[in-house]
């Protein structure tokens, strides 16, 4: 049996693109800021495992949630598509993008570094309503294309690179400079942008057929 891919590869670029490990190490220095190593650590692999939770639940339980409100995959990918744009010029004007649960800096109560492995760091910093989105989308294409190895390649090569990301924050935050962070950002921002155009004209194509002529 042959693997598509290019479907793996969008999948792990999608989401390298809208979480963003390399982006989203100072934040992660941020929120443990003053904790121990051991503490970081800690809060890295709790990170990590509830984002797989996180990307498992709006793969599987996705379409679910769409029969429930009567909403179709096409309604979903149109308005993710929008969101996920959303989160690109954001990444593009170099900020980290309020849609996408926005930046530390926007707290008012200073927050206990064993408090912050789930909320705000899972969510809504890295699985927002952009990543869910995304996800329930891919799910659907697997489902309906028969891409479920694809997807998970893609997803588990991408949660890899995440783990790894966030247990090397603290050696990353000593020799990444803001101007690398900066660039890696914008180019994340482009990628994003291109995945958000795909999700925008194939709902238009398939609400409005017409379109396709």
């Amino acid at each position: 049996m042959s693997i598509d891919l290019p479907f793996v590869t969008k999948v792990f670029a999608a989401l390298f693109a809208i979480m963003n490990p390399i982006a989203n190490v100072p934040v992660f220095l941020s929120l443990t800021e003053g904790a121990s190593d051991a503490v970081r650590h800690r809060i890295a692999v709790t990170a990590a495992l509830g984002t797989a939770i996180g990307c498992l639940v709006s793969i599987v339980g996705g379409q679910a949630v769409l029969d429930a409100f009567g909403l179709s995959v096409d309604d979903f990918r149109l308005a993710g598509g929008l969101i996920v744009l959303t989160i690109a010029l954001s990444m593009l004007q170099g900020s980290a993008g309020r849609a996408h649960g926005g930046s530390p800096e926007e707290k008012e109560d200073p927050v206990a570094p064993e408090s912050v492995a789930i909320y705000p760091l899972t969510i809504p910093l890295l699985v927002g309503p952009g990543t869910i989105a995304t996800l329930i989308v891919f799910g659907h294409t697997a489902r309906a294309q028969a891409k479920w190895l694809e997807l998970a390649l893609g997803v588990g090569a991408f949660l890899t690179v995440l783990t790894v990301a966030l247990l090397s924050a603290p050696w990353l935050g000593r020799h990444l400079s803001e101007t690398a962070t900066a660039i890696t950002r914008r180019l994340m921002g482009m990628i994003l942008a291109a995945v958000a155009m795909e999700m925008i004209v194939t709902s238009l194509r398939t609400l409005f057929p017409g379109l396709s002529h």
